[in-house]
């Protein structure tokens, strides 16, 4: 309830008074906090960028593994990342720290409220075209995009956050992903996002024990012992329940698409679920995008998928200060 220019909220059953526009001001905090993360992820892109080899002309260099990024997609794909690679090829330093530069920009202006909008839009120019040239279309035209391996790739994710990220000035409720789209907006993307995964976990060479076993194996070389160990756990593994992985994974997918819903308990489950599965799925598969290993040139998509569960994660009016942001814009404080 309202006393003169304070309001009364309850939190954890007792009455707290409050300044309304203190409380308006101050839920703008947990969209700023996710920004920030995403501004963490894309600085560590850009660190990684700068790793030595990146700078080294060759098959071992940069250049070398955007060729690699053509093999099995059709001739169109393949031909505009050989180009690219070639580019590469002849002025690796000037091209990578031109990469590594908009990736910096990209992070510390996400980091500023004064460029956070122009970074915004930035990043997902940026990230389209990381994702077509740099990850190969996420193997997604030759069947190669199993959620397994980071499919659809890692920087649709970072594009994605930062539409549901952009600043808004609207309510946290029922998810801070909606809170700039709206609730069926923000709804179907989660819908369309998991429904995406369901599919790509068993098509292609998503559900073949082979294909999993050497996409693990294929990340094993230069890890740590105690990493090279889970690998050969996971290979092991995928021989043989590879397929039964993949549809146990495709169906958690699909439980998750259709939680966003059902009432918010069972879209906490399913959201711990996710976060749980792909956490796993990151160290044991992922091998934390190959960082430790020194040949990554960002951790994968592990933690833009659990960045994106937790935008999404189910928020109660209390916790957010809703009836006090009622009461600050009947009152004409709009922070």
């Amino acid at each position: 309830m309202s006393t003169g220019l304070l309001t009364t909220t309850s939190v954890n059953g007792t009455d707290t008074e409050v300044d309304p526009v203190v409380a308006v001001r101050g839920r703008r905090d947990l969209q700023r906090t996710f920004q920030l993360l995403l501004a963490t992820v894309w600085l560590l892109d850009a660190v990684l960028q700068i790793q030595p080899f990146m700078f080294t002309k060759g098959s071992n260099g940069f250049s070398g593994m955007l060729h690699k990024m053509a093999s099995g997609n059709p001739s169109v794909v393949a031909h505009t990342i050989t180009w690219n690679a070639s580019v590469v090829y002849h002025q690796p330093i000037l091209t990578n720290t031109l990469f590594a530069l908009v990736q910096f920009l990209i992070g510390f202006g996400i980091a500023s409220t004064r460029t956070l909008r122009p970074a915004l839009v930035l990043s997902i120019v940026w990230a389209l075209n990381v994702w077509w040239f740099g990850e190969g279309a996420g193997g997604v035209f030759h069947g190669a995009a199993t959620p397994f391996g980071g499919g659809p790739g890692a920087v649709l994710f970072y594009a994605l956050l930062a539409v549901l990220l952009w600043p808004s000035d609207g309510s946290n409720l029922p998810f801070v992903a909606a809170r700039t789209v709206g609730v069926n907006a923000a709804r179907a993307i989660w819908a369309g996002v998991w429904g995406l995964l369901a599919v790509l976990a068993v098509v292609g060479n998503g559900r073949q024990p082979n294909a999993l076993h050497d996409l693990v194996a294929g990340m094993s070389s230069g890890q740590p012992g105690w990493l090279a160990h889970i690998d050969k756990v996971s290979e092991s593994f995928f021989l043989h329940h590879g397929s039964a992985a993949a549809v146990l994974l495709a169906v958690m997918c699909l439980a998750a698409a259709l939680s966003i819903y059902l009432p918010p308990s069972f879209a906490q489950f399913m959201i711990v679920m996710v976060i749980v599965v792909f956490a796993i799925i990151w160290i044991a598969v992922e091998d934390l995008g190959g960082i430790l290993a020194g040949g990554a040139t960002d951790p994968n998509s592990g933690p833009a998928i659990v960045l994106l569960a937790l935008i999404y994660w189910p928020l109660s009016g209390a916790s957010t200060g809703v009836g006090v942001q009622k009461w600050a814009a009947a009152n004409g404080h709009e922070g």
